[in-house]
């Protein structure tokens, strides 16, 4: 995974594996690798590393929403529009999560379309797929996929 981090918080969390980075270079870093370490493990369902992200309002505003979709669950982006009070928004919506810039701390993955079939994922569905079955081990969920 590639991490960028300014002192505020993590920035980017992404899959492309581009750059290197030294956790023990930034406390945030630091942080983030020892919580990625622990979800991973299967001991961590949430996270507290701090983030700055950057983006438009509307963005920021899905983003904070898609933090407080709890582990081992999933909405559909028509849900997540309803959820933000524009129930036609879910194509916005779906943008905005699309565009979101720090994967699994940022839960953009627990996001399905409303037929129950994953939709998309920056990262692959195959990833997508085993983060959601990994999150539901964890919280004792059934399988969804």
């Amino acid at each position: 995974m590639h991490a960028v981090a300014s002192e505020r918080g993590v920035r980017v969390l992404s899959f492309d594996g581009a750059g290197e980075r030294a956790a023990g270079e930034s406390p945030v870093l630091a942080q983030l690798e020892r919580e990625l370490t622990a979800y991973f493990a299967g001991d961590l369902d949430s996270f507290s590393v701090p983030l700055d992200l950057e983006g438009t309002a509307w963005q920021r505003r899905v983003w904070r929403e898609l933090m407080t979709i709890p582990c081992g669950e999933t909405v559909s982006y028509g849900q997540l529009a309803r959820r933000l009070g524009n129930s036609n928004a879910a194509r916005a919506t779906g943008l905005a999560n699309g565009a979101n810039p720090v994967a699994i701390v940022v839960p953009c993955h627990r996001v399905i379309a409303s037929d129950g079939t994953l939709g998309g994922y920056a990262g692959g569905l195959k990833r997508k797929r085993w983060l959601l079955d990994h999150e539901a081990s964890m919280s004792g969920a059934p399988t969804l996929f």
